[in-house]
């Protein structure tokens, strides 16, 4: 999938703290085996998958900010789990490493680690940091 910038996931990779997620194609995040049991998991787990997609929204949701902003909440959460089931799989492991190699996640901004590269993380919850 090649993210334009009209799209969700575009916007979403570029937030601060989120630019070192990786891009997860979008049969892998609607595939049923890696969305069982997110359900449970992840609140309104539907409406979020819909956002990640760049669905219609239900009507219902356009005039409600509050529902909106726990959606976006639960498309981020959903997004990190999607990527970590994505990037565990055997032909993606290979594809990480190979842009990991070349690259291609960029660098440490930390001063003292510039030079080290990044490898994509999801992080479960908002309040976990890297550093």
């Amino acid at each position: 999938m090649s993210l334009t910038k009209k799209c969700y996931l575009y916007w979403f990779c570029g937030l601060h703290d989120y630019e070192f997620f990786c891009e997860v194609d979008e049969d892998s995040i609607q595939d049923k085996f890696n969305l069982s049991q997110l359900n449970e998991q992840v609140p309104h787990c539907r409406q979020a998958l819909d956002t990640i997609l760049d669905l219609e929204p239900d009507e219902e949701l356009e005039d409600n900010p509050n529902q909106r902003t726990l959606i976006k909440q639960s498309a981020k959460m959903l997004y990190g789990f999607a990527q970590t089931t994505y990037i565990l799989t055997n032909h993606v492991t290979t594809q990480m490493l190979e842009k990991y190699q070349q690259g291609e996640f960029s660098y440490c901004p930390m001063c003292t680690v510039r030079t080290s590269q990044c490898f994509p993380i999801a992080f479960l919850t908002p309040q976990v940091r890297s550093w």
